[in-house]
């Protein structure tokens, strides 16, 4: 017999990158995104009647319908800060998260909770406030029935982008023996992060066994458009680029010029403090890599496209659809048509390759195991 697909809710849902790496095996109850961009996005790509645009903390449970297996919330990282916020947690505090944490707490007041959760953010949470955030967070999840533990994945595994971010995972039944070992995602933020807990929350805590993908065979060059069809910047513009570069991403640079062949690289922005001063450098890097993509503010953020070929030298402006190839979206994918709302979508998104293999991996195996307790019950 046919196992039903398994359910789940969307929380800061973006364009649906979560739900685009579950796959055909899921099915959405609810989304929500706040972002008007965004949620225009997630219409535009997936069907609109399990969308719900608007402040997070407008919903009640009520609004949430059936019981989902799993609730997935990317939180904004700005938001998440849940260091003294146990007040918050029981009476309310104004960021996004507290409003998602509202709702589950809702939903286990009608028995109606997930079995399990996932919420995904920057790797900061597990160390900011020196820990504290990370723990008041394990407080809220055991509060509420929840086993937990975290697994820090990076999309270069799966991408060409180095993009590292956490994935905590909470469940409500103990996991069966062979979802819990060794991983190479326990990184050493995620090993700290645990040894802080206090003991009645260590007791608590899950070290998730998750396999490393496939060796990945794609790198930067293979995604990006062709040449002819891309705008270059001018030779002066290229020209201020380069002079941007401290010594060591020079000399990476015209080590590059001088083999000769064609090779790619990216370039970022970034606030140096050289002499005591804050510097705007240009850093280039040639692993076939490209750096952590962002939300573009004012142009600040966007990454660079530099090709170095024959001797010579050209940059360029990463193009949307390009950003929405380093998160594993198909081209079929409809991006905004403003380039910087597109960029705004997709740097503000989870990887969906990194989303299935945790779900094949992990997710869906854990979920199986539930099914069997608390669905024939």
């Amino acid at each position: 017999m046919t196992r039903p697909a398994l359910t789940f809710y969307e929380f800061f849902a973006g364009g649906g990158m979560a739900r685009l790496g579950l796959g055909a095996g899921w099915t959405c109850l609810f989304a929500n995104d706040f972002d008007p961009v965004k949620a225009a996005t997630y219409r535009d790509n997936h069907p609109a009647d399990d969308f719900r645009a608007g402040d997070v903390w407008a919903l009640g449970a009520a609004d949430l319908p059936g019981q989902a297996d799993l609730a997935w919330a990317s939180s904004p990282c700005q938001d998440f800060s849940l260091a003294g916020g146990r007040a918050g947690l029981a009476g309310g505090r104004s960021s996004a998260f507290f409003g998602f944490w509202a709702l589950i707490e809702g939903l286990a007041a009608e028995g109606r909770a997930p079995q399990v959760l996932v919420i995904e953010n920057v790797s900061g949470l597990l160390s900011s406030n020196g820990g504290a955030d990370f723990t008041a967070l394990g407080e809220a999840l055991a509060g509420q029935g929840y086993g937990f533990g975290a697994l820090e994945i990076d999309a270069a595994d799966f991408l060409p982008q180095s993009r590292p971010r956490v994935f905590v995972i909470a469940t409500r039944s103990p996991p069966a023996p062979g979802l819990v070992g060794g991983s190479r995602y326990q990184t050493r933020a995620v090993r700290a992060a645990a040894e802080r807990l206090p003991p009645h929350l260590a007791e608590r805590w899950i070290w998730w066994a998750l396999d490393a993908p496939p060796a990945r065979n794609l790198d930067l060059a293979a995604l990006l458009e062709d040449d002819a069809a891309v705008a270059w910047h001018t030779p002066e513009r290229t020209a201020q680029w380069l002079a941007m570069m401290a010594p060591l991403h020079r000399a990476k640079l015209e080590v590059c010029r001088d083999r000769g062949e064609r090779i790619v690289g990216a370039v970022y922005r970034r606030m140096r403090v050289e002499a005591g001063a804050k510097t705007q450098r240009a850093e280039v890097r040639f692993d076939g890599l490209a750096g952590c993509l962002r939300t573009p503010r004012g142009g600040s953020s966007r990454q660079v496209i530099v090709v170095v070929e024959g001797g010579c030298v050209r940059t360029r402006l990463l193009r949307p659809r390009e950003a929405a190839r380093l998160m594993g979206l198909p081209d079929s994918y409809r991006l905004p048509k403003a380039a910087t709302s597109a960029l705004h979508v997709t740097g503000d998104g989870v990887a969906a390759p990194v989303v299935r293999w945790l779900a094949r991996e992990l997710l869906e195996p854990l979920l199986g195991m539930a099914q069997i307790s608390y669905r024939s019950a």
